[in-house]
């Protein structure tokens, strides 16, 4: 695994760097697996950044922060980075972490550029600070729920948690699959045991129960127990939020792991960068890169290259936005204004349904691409 944050006495602030800030989850309740890999991708990029001559001169030093998941503690940390002179902000993969960074962000004109969190609102007004390489959740979960539709699911219901994201999520699968002919219905998770919920699910006669709660608990408990109530036998488990993507889920679960479908933001076939920083990122993580480490990769090369191009003054890196143009591991990224989000966002990030093979829980089969 990556190495962790250097402490901030090792922080240079002499101006012989180039610091970029870093908003990772590194510690519980944050998915600390998950920011483990956006860190792994973000420092790998930096050292390709440096290796090939900095910026201007200068190398480029990765400032981290640990968000464990807290807004308030990402809030603090982009004061505390802005202070210190980090030229732009980079990362989080939490979404509703990513919301209060970018609402600092924007109060205080410090460029950030989110790589993972997908919330639509990332912003409650139009910014021109902010920008996003992750798809927004409406895109992606459409094409989700066009994937139950194609696969003969209407009758879905959401085991679901309290929060902004999985809200939206619901409201996002019920919008799209009301005019459809389906419908969704809601489990409430703060109510209701595993066993309680796989008597709601007999009841209400649902062919698919989507998993919109924290990982591992209640989602593991939750997994388990459908698998082994066979008046379930025939449903389908899903797990939009992309849970499954990560090892922890395949070591938790076992062969109740696979044959979950989730959404995962990677082409079919990398570019040919992508293919090499996939190699890189195996040897470092000991273990296949998920599509949360090419988003760290991706952003820190962005940056890099607006940084080149423009320099570091925040506010003439914040006017480029829609000026980029660079070849990522996924494809080439350039930023518009998309209707109905707030942000500067990639306009056509790969997005495609995937889920583990029971034959071979190490391997992906795709299911869907949108």
């Amino acid at each position: 695994m990556s190495t962790p944050p250097s402490p901030p006495a090792a922080e240079r602030t002499d101006g012989s760097t180039v610091q970029i800030g870093a908003l990772v989850p590194l510690t519980r309740p944050g998915w600390a697996e998950a920011g483990q890999h956006l860190l792994a991708g973000l420092e790998l990029a930096v050292r390709d950044v440096n290796e090939d001559g900095g910026i201007r001169g200068k190398p480029v030093e990765l400032v981290v922060r640990d968000t464990a998941a807290d807004p308030e503690r990402a809030a603090a940390a982009v004061d505390e980075l802005a202070r210190l002179g980090v030229a732009a902000l980079a990362g989080e993969y939490h979404s509703v972490v990513a919301r209060a960074a970018a609402a600092r962000a924007d109060a205080i004109g410090l460029p950030f550029l989110c790589s993972s969190a997908v919330l639509d609102a990332l912003t409650d007004e139009p910014t021109e600070w902010v920008a996003r390489l992750a798809p927004p959740q409406s895109r992606g979960w459409q094409i989700y729920a066009d994937f139950l539709l194609s696969t003969g699911h209407s009758r879905i219901a959401v085991a679901t948690q309290p929060s902004v994201y999985w809200a939206t999520g619901t409201r996002i699968l019920r919008d799209h699959l009301a005019p459809r002919g389906g419908t969704v219905t809601e489990l409430d998770m703060s109510t209701l045991d595993p066993t309680a919920l796989c008597d709601e699910l007999v009841a209400h006669r649902a062919t698919a129960l989507l998993v919109l709660v924290g990982h591992p608990e209640p989602a593991v408990p939750i997994v388990k127990s459908v698998r082994r109530d066979q008046r379930l036998a025939e449903t389908m488990i899903g797990a939009p939020a992309g849970q499954p993507e990560f090892a922890e889920w395949a070591t938790l679960l076992g062969d109740d792991g696979a044959a979950i479908p989730f959404l995962r933001y990677l082409p079919e076939r990398l570019t040919p960068l992508g293919a090499r920083v996939e190699k890189t990122l195996r040897e470092q993580l000991a273990e296949a890169p998920s599509f949360v480490a090419f988003e760290g990769y991706d952003t820190i090369t962005v940056l890099a290259d607006v940084l080149r191009t423009h320099g570091v003054d925040r506010a003439r890196t914040a006017e480029s936005w829609p000026h980029v143009a660079v070849e990522g591991t996924r494809g080439q990224i350039q930023f518009s204004r998309t209707p109905g989000i707030s942000v500067w966002q990639w306009d056509r990030p790969p997005i495609q349904v995937v889920d583990r093979d029971p034959a071979e829980p190490d391997r992906f089969r795709i299911l869907h691409a949108g």
